[in-house]
């Protein structure tokens, strides 16, 4: 038989198939012995591998709780209860009853029974020793809680007690800096830097809830920049779900390592009770203002001399400012830094010595912490370009002065476009072109001018308004003394005369 035959055959064929069967089940079996043997561990293997698996579990419970353990230790006896006696001066009612049953010893009728009385009232709080010059120690808490207080008692962890003294304080960020003297050898809080803080970061407060002596409680850090809280206050608090209830204020809220990245201050609650929503001041915004009490007093703000404000987002559309970060300037104060240095109503501040402004609360945070005399660096878009301007930052007033200065206010309004919704609601005609004024400013040239809220501004200077790209852009041209603006109001047709 030829090869070709014998190749071509059945038995052949047959053998072939069953040699290479033969051949595979060798080369499979070969791999399973070998991947058994290195892949799969011998059982006492198994049983030592999860045996391994329990000890680091449990020794890493017990490192959060020596840690924890560690930054008690550290922290606790830097912590102070500080106690507050005040003279509050309320009227009385008349018959003087229930008033001098909680307020004092009840007094026999007179003709004054319904004039004002004083009585005392006593705060309880918590602060952090954060410096010490000599025999003086200076002790960081917040300004409500040493109010107006006359006495200021401090009481140190170990229970020593001291007289304190006021040394400064500050509404706008809600810090206060007491202090007392001493020899005695006094523990000082290590600051740490709560801009490296991080959503889910372990934090443990510690101060003097409800009286409750050095208390320490854990959580983790639940959110940053958070805005709101007590009116006026320009910090962006640190949110934490550790528990924070009243005589927490002012205490340390302090990261894994002991070191003060917050001071406690305010708590959100329909009970007044902790439910999870703490908030603290970043120790950040507190480092120049412990320096400026010391040396000065009081803190001085760098001052602008702008009204800003967030646009909403169909004017951020209209302005082609979409996704774009920042502050718009609505106002100018006549004469303040900001006006000298050529900002204009309209100029939307983007970045300030290369910080990037998230919005107009962040600004307000960032100017308030520029150095007063020094120049500091604005960039921002006009007009749809970018511009970057040098501005020498003044000292920020008291806030009565500040007020008063409102009447420098230029234009004294702000405006907004007119979109179909708006048409729809103040009941316009369609096609209504212009742009809607809203707040009026007392005492501002947009108020001596008789302008309202709601008036339609369709010219200025005999051009027409298509919206508020067009508005800033005429207001702001050649920077005139005066403007002729044509007003509708209701049906009726105004022209007025506003003058800076």
């Amino acid at each position: 038989m030829s090869l070709k035959k014998i190749f071509n055959s059945k038995k052949f064929f047959l053998f072939n198939l069953t040699l290479i069967s033969m051949i595979v089940g060798f080369i499979l079996a070969s791999m399973f012995y070998f991947s058994c043997t290195t892949g799969i561990p011998p059982k006492e293997n198994i049983a030592y591998a999860e045996e391994q698996g329990k000890e680091p579990s449990l020794d890493a419970l017990k490192s959060i709780q020596y840690s924890f353990n560690r930054v008690a230790e550290k922290v606790l006896p830097v912590v102070v209860e500080i106690d507050v006696e005040e003279t509050v001066t309320q009227e009385a009612p008349e018959g003087g009853w229930p008033w001098d049953f909680f307020f004092g010893t009840p007094s026999p009728p007179s003709e004054d029974k319904n004039k004002e009385k004083e009585f005392k009232k006593f705060g309880l709080g918590s602060g952090v020793i954060v410096k010490r010059n000599g025999k003086k120690v200076y002790v960081l808490t917040n300004n409500h809680v040493v109010g107006s207080g006359e006495k200021i008692n401090i009481k140190l962890y170990d229970h020593r007690q001291f007289k304190g003294k006021l040394v400064g304080r500050d509404e706008r960020k809600d810090l206060a800096l007491v202090m007392f003297e001493t020899k005695d050898d006094i523990p000082i809080a290590e600051l740490g830097d709560s801009d490296k803080l991080k959503v889910g970061d372990w934090v443990l407060a510690i101060g003097n809830p409800l009286g409750f002596e050095s208390t320490v409680t854990a959580g983790i850090v639940s959110a940053l920049g958070r805005r709101g809280g007590p009116s006026e206050n320009i910090s962006d608090f640190i949110q934490t779900d550790a528990a924070i209830n009243r005589g927490n204020s002012g205490g340390a809220l302090v990261d894994i390592d002991g070191k003060v990245i917050g001071i406690n201050t305010w708590i959100t609650s329909p009970t007044g009770g902790s439910i999870g929503l703490g908030f603290a001041i970043p120790i950040n915004n507190a480092r120049r203002t412990i320096e400026d009490f010391i040396e000065k007093g009081r803190v001085e703000y760098g001052w602008l001399g702008v009204n800003i404000g967030d646009p909403i987002p169909q004017m951020a559309k209209e302005m082609h400012l979409e996704g774009v970060s920042g502050a718009l300037v609505y106002d100018v104060f006549l004469g303040s830094p900001a006006d000298r240095g050529g900002l204009l109503p309209g100029d939307y501040i983007t970045n300030v010595n290369g910080v990037k402004i998230k919005d107009s609360s962040h600004l307000v945070l960032i100017v308030g912490d520029l150095i007063p005399g020094k120049l500091a660096r604005f960039d921002l878009i006009r007009d749809g370009k970018k511009i970057t301007l040098n501005i020498r930052i003044a000292i920020r007033e008291e806030e009565k002065k500040v007020i008063a200065l409102k009447k420098n206010l230029w234009p004294g309004f702000s405006v907004i476009g007119i979109t179909d919704e708006i048409i729809k609601e103040l009941k316009m005609k369609k096609g209504t072109k212009g742009v809607v004024v809203g707040r009026v400013e007392d005492g501002t040239p947009g108020y001596k001018a008789g302008l309202k809220e709601l008036d339609i501004i369709e010219k200025i200077d005999g051009r027409p308004v298509e919206g508020v790209i067009e508005f800033y852009r005429y207001l702001n041209e050649n920077r005139k003394k005066k403007y002729a603006l044509s007003i509708k109001r209701s049906d009726e047709e105004i022209e007025i005369e506003l003058t800076r």
